[in-house]
């Protein structure tokens, strides 16, 4: 999801706080912290936002909060309930699916790429960021399958960096900026929730990582390429199956 502006340009929320033009961009950034802290799992799908609290969190008076909701509304980040305040709302199953098959191309052909062009030094940061991975993987696996965000963040780094990885071993950074662009679309806790439903979901993406990584050590682009595209969409299946039957109910107060 795109945060639109204040600004009034095409697609783009058009109101300022009280008709002041001044306070636009105080709101544009308000609602582009309030949109980080939910990617961060900061704020977690399901929950309400209320006024006052972002109010005192931000340092700001309660309107410019409700002009930066506005905002996250238009870009379908929050949805607005008469009476009870901003719930947050995650991506529909259809929009993951959508985004998870360009996501897919994207890192396929930077896998393909990589196995082209990335130099010996850069393929042994590639196998050492899966390495650390699977370290990752079998720490995950020997505790309990609690979501809590301070347990599972090391793991979500690791399988990031092995992304970041690939796609810098392709050396084009247009690609780069694209994909990591789509990435940071979707809350971290909605790759989470999906992959922690069973630990062989989550030794089936290292599995899946390992065939990636020897295609490209093997300097085999069409087969990286092939790997990358089954593992991004089978990981989208997955986050967008989970969505469809685990989506986070609506918690705390209201605003």
């Amino acid at each position: 999801m795109t945060v639109p502006s204040s600004n009034g340009r095409p697609g783009e929320h058009a109101g300022t706080v009280g008709g002041d033009a001044s306070a636009a961009p105080l709101v544009d950034e308000l609602a582009t912290q309030i949109h980080a802290a939910i990617l961060a799992g900061d704020i977690p799908l399901g929950s309400w936002l209320r006024q006052e609290q972002l109010a005192e969190q931000f340092g700001v008076s309660r309107t410019p909060v409700r002009e930066a909701l506005r905002i996250l509304q238009a870009s379908g980040v929050v949805r607005q309930m008469p009476n009870r305040g901003a719930l947050v709302q995650g991506p529909t199953p259809t929009e993951i699916r959508e985004a998870y098959v360009v996501r897919a191309e994207l890192e396929g052909l930077a896998a393909y790429l990589a196995a082209e062009l990335a130099s010996d030094e850069e393929l042994g940061l590639l196998q050492a960021a899966h390495d650390r991975f699977v370290e990752a993987i079998a720490a995950r696996l020997r505790q309990p399958l609690a979501r809590d965000p301070a347990i599972d963040d090391p793991w979500i780094r690791a399988n990031d960096s092995f992304h970041d990885a690939v796609i810098a071993c392709s050396r084009n950074d247009r690609l780069r900026r694209t994909i990591l662009d789509l990435r940071g679309a979707f809350p971290t806790q909605s790759d989470l929730g999906a992959l922690l439903e069973e630990p062989s979901l989550i030794e089936d993406n290292a599995a899946q990582h390992a065939r990636v990584l020897n295609a490209i050590l093997r300097r085999d682009p069409a087969g990286a390429r092939t790997w990358m595209l089954d593992h991004v969409r089978r990981s989208g299946e997955i986050t967008a199956g989970w969505f469809e039957r685990d989506r986070p109910p609506p918690t705390g107060a209201e605003a």
